[in-house]
């Protein structure tokens, strides 16, 4: 009989084996994990039901765009998938201190456009007993011309 993997252990061994990922115990990178697979079925797949599995009971919202709760992030998908329905973030690292995981990401409207330079947006969640219950984000436009050759990623 064959082994079979889990989507979600699949996900987060493509995900680790395409970026750069801090080290941390166990929890540390089972937390990162919930927030990534959390994080693509909201954003990327614009998926209420299948992302509410990693919600807690609360979920504290510090983006002044969307509400508290469940229902806000539900609220906010719903009108994300209405109109943002080609925005995909691309996760670039991911950090974990404890119950925060801090996700440095590069979003964009169309990713099919090269036109679409993006934002480049840090996420910071916060998990009690695995389950995410806040969030914080910020975000700076990726401009056409920086005065370094750094680089947002």
């Amino acid at each position: 009989m064959k082994a079979r993997t889990s989507p979600l252990a699949l996900a987060a061994m493509i995900i680790a084996a395409q970026h750069a990922w801090a080290s941390g115990t166990d929890q540390e990178e089972l937390n990162k994990n919930i927030v990534i697979d959390f994080y693509d079925k909201a954003i990327n797949q614009k998926d209420f039901t299948a992302a509410s599995e990693h919600l807690g009971s609360k979920y504290i919202q510090h983006n002044p765009l969307a509400a508290d709760g469940p229902e806000g992030l539900k609220a906010f998908l719903e009108f994300a998938k209405t109109n943002l329905g080609t925005y995909r973030t691309d996760f670039k690292r991911v950090f974990a201190d404890g119950d925060y995981v801090i996700v440095h990401a590069h979003a964009r409207a169309n990713p099919a456009d090269p036109a679409d330079r993006g934002t480049a947006v840090m996420d910071i969640f916060r998990l009690e007993n695995g389950k995410v219950v806040e969030h914080w984000d910020v975000a700076q436009p990726v401009p056409e011309k920086a005065a370094n050759e750094n680089g947002m990623f």
